[in-house]
């Protein structure tokens, strides 16, 4: 039934879309895989999205993530093409990242370009439990192995999530909004440029009495049908983007993003009371750029630190705090109109600091540092575009790592072909190294990894693409059982599939975008990974219904996912996650110049569905709020 009115929708917007064709405008171009957005992550320069080579990149705009009304980055992430995400419990649990079917720890995140990812983490993964869309400006998720630009983490891909600058013209605003689980968020902020200083700040505050992490609808956790426990969560965040244009030549920029959370959470499929995680989340850049063509120089000073603090009944049970920064210089020389050759040295260190209490104390103090130079050449002519470079890492652990990357398309009328062939490596963890059950003798992990595919423009409004990717992964690190330590594994880790979408701009006022994505994993063993769907569909819509209202639908359909230990509604084991599907709807309305109204409604139809074998996921929830604007 629920597949049914997945397509009765699908075909009713595309009816409105219909109805409205004469409104379609001629050249008008598409909000996102079809405009030209900018976008910094594919080549560490400023360019189109037509001018990152074979990259495969999604680019999601301020616009987009307002329209869907979300307030976590999480949520925004999900339904694109290639990723994956599953979370223990509702708002602060964590978050457990897969593109493009790898592992978590192969994905790098970025903030304003800062890596974001937790030094104190277990295998340096990043978590996006407390990151919101407060003055976000867009996010750039690139797919394929990244460490040519970014080095060890990015071997699957990054996400950028990049913040505000300040405009021309100042605005202030401040709203608030409340809803389900008696849920409500405070916020404000402002931005602005005048003279040579331009600005951007936010704060906000949101506050959830959440539900239970462990999921009381299941029967073979919950048997009894009690009721469980809520676990809360509370976020403060502030944002700020400062820039200063010494001249016209001469521009220095520092960026701040700050993050204290409280989180209750349970154990794995065990209501508990009194559990707590205090964190906070402290990053930033100082950045100073010349510009005297042909060259652009930049000094950089990057920083990210974690601190988490786990508390059972208000005592202390361990401290981890992660603290990484970087020191580094770009130059991007434009040889020709038609190429730019781009250099980097970077002097990256990371440390950790984490204790446990209680029968299994211990404690662990280490850092770790690294040097890396690289260089990469853009050259474009005639519907050619090749894009291609080297990297040298230098670890002082396990010594040095070269990658490559290679990254070409060819424009032919409107079809653009296009692939990409990279190296990548990820360095082990602090924890994995110097833990209790760390193991110092661990080397770095490798992969290889390609796509290829195409994109074509039928008009100016419409438009499709597909890409094949396949990584191979070696010496990867896993937890041996056996010996209780972190061990390299044995043979390739293989994730290969398809990514595939359609977009239609039917009119001025409507739009639309499907995709769907096909993913294979294999272990060494051939068996598949855990909590990654082998089909995953998205359709998304926005109708503007006249200059002040708009709404928003998204839909989106998850196949089963194999996660150990899962079971059917007998209670019988099958290791295996049904599939779900969700309906989130949205709206806006500009009532004056000065007063919006806006609000959602996630998981329409109250689909019982879990990301992760016990862990509960929100049931039919609304939202609503004002916003006001000086």
């Amino acid at each position: 039934m629920k597949k049914q009115f997945f397509l009765f929708v699908a075909v009713g917007l595309l009816a409105t879309g219909v109805v409205r064709g004469d409104d379609v405008s001629e050249g008008k171009a598409l909000k996102r895989y079809n405009s030209d957005e900018l976008v910094v992550s594919a080549t560490k320069t400023l360019n189109s999205i037509s001018d990152a080579g074979g990259s495969s990149v999604t680019v999601i705009t301020a616009e987009e993530i307002e329209n869907s009304g979300q307030q976590s980055v999480e949520e925004v992430l999900k339904g694109n093409p290639g990723i994956d995400i599953a979370s223990n419990g509702g708002p602060g649990t964590n978050t457990s990242i897969f593109l493009r079917g790898a592992d978590s720890k192969y994905t790098l995140v970025l903030i304003d370009g800062v890596p974001a990812n937790d030094p104190a983490e277990g295998s340096r993964s990043p978590n996006l439990s407390h990151l919101t869309t407060d003055n976000i400006e867009r996010i750039e998720i690139v797919r394929g192995p990244a460490s040519l630009l970014f080095g060890s983490g990015a071997s699957a891909g990054l996400i950028n999530i990049i913040t505000k600058k300040g405009s021309s013209t100042p605005e202030a605003y401040a709203g608030i909004e409340g809803g389900s689980y008696s849920t409500y968020k405070y916020y404000a902020g402002a931005n602005g440029r005048k003279g040579i200083f331009d600005y951007s700040f936010s704060a906000s505050r949101l506050k959830s009495d959440g539900f239970s992490a462990t999921d009381e609808e299941n029967s073979c956790v919950n048997p009894a049908g009690e009721s469980f426990e809520d676990d809360g969560y509370e976020n403060t965040s502030l944002s700020g983007n400062i820039g200063l244009h010494l001249n016209e030549h001469v521009t220095f920029e520092t960026v701040m993003r700050y993050t204290n959370a409280n989180s209750q959470y349970d154990g794995p499929g065990v209501d508990v009371v009194g559990n707590e995680q205090d964190a906070e989340q402290l990053n930033g850049r100082v950045a100073l750029t010349m510009d005297y063509e042909p060259l652009v120089s930049t000094m950089y000073y990057n920083f990210n630190r974690q601190d988490r603090d786990y508390l059972t009944d208000g005592a202390l049970s361990s401290t981890y705090h992660g603290y990484l920064y970087e020191l580094g210089w770009q130059g991007d020389l434009a040889v020709a109109d038609n190429n730019t050759i781009s250099a980097g040295l970077n002097y990256q260190h990371e440390s950790m600091q984490n204790e446990s209490f209680g029968m299994y104390a211990s404690a662990i103090d280490q850092d770790i540092s690294s040097n890396s130079i690289f260089i990469q050449d853009q050259w474009r002519s005639d519907g050619v575009q090749l894009i291609g470079g080297i990297r040298y890492e230098d670890n002082e652990q396990f010594g040095g790592e070269t990658t490559f990357r290679f990254a070409p398309s060819w424009t032919v009328d409107h079809t653009v072909f296009k692939c990409s062939y990279g190296t990548a490596f990820r360095a082990p963890s602090l924890y994995q190294l110097y833990s209790p059950y760390g193991n110092e003798d661990l080397s770095a992990e490798t992969s290889k990894g390609w796509d290829a595919g195409f994109e074509h423009s039928f008009s100016d409004d419409v438009k499709v693409g597909v890409t094949y990717f396949r990584i191979d992964y070696e010496d990867r690190i896993d937890f041996d059982m056996n010996t209780w330590t972190y061990a390299q594994v044995d043979g390739k880790t293989k994730t290969f599939g398809v990514e595939s979408f359609a977009e239609w701009a039917a009119s001025n006022d409507f739009f639309l975008t499907f995709n769907y994505t096909y993913t294979l994993t294999e272990d060494p063993d051939g068996s598949q990974l855990l909590r990654r769907p082998k089909n995953k569909v998205a359709l998304s819509g926005t109708y503007d219904l006249s200059e002040k209202t708009k709404l928003s639908t998204s839909l989106r359909w998850v196949g089963s996912r194999k996660d150990s230990g899962a079971k059917d509604e007998n209670c019988i084991v099958t290791n295996k996650l049904d599939s779900y599907f969700l309906v989130n709807l949205s709206g806006s309305c500009q009532l004056t110049d000065s007063i919006a109204l806006y609000g959602r409604v996630d998981n329409l139809f109250d689909e019982d569905y879990e990301d992760a074998w016990r862990y509960a996921t929100p049931g039919r929830s609304a939202y609503a709020g004002i916003k006001l604007i000086y």
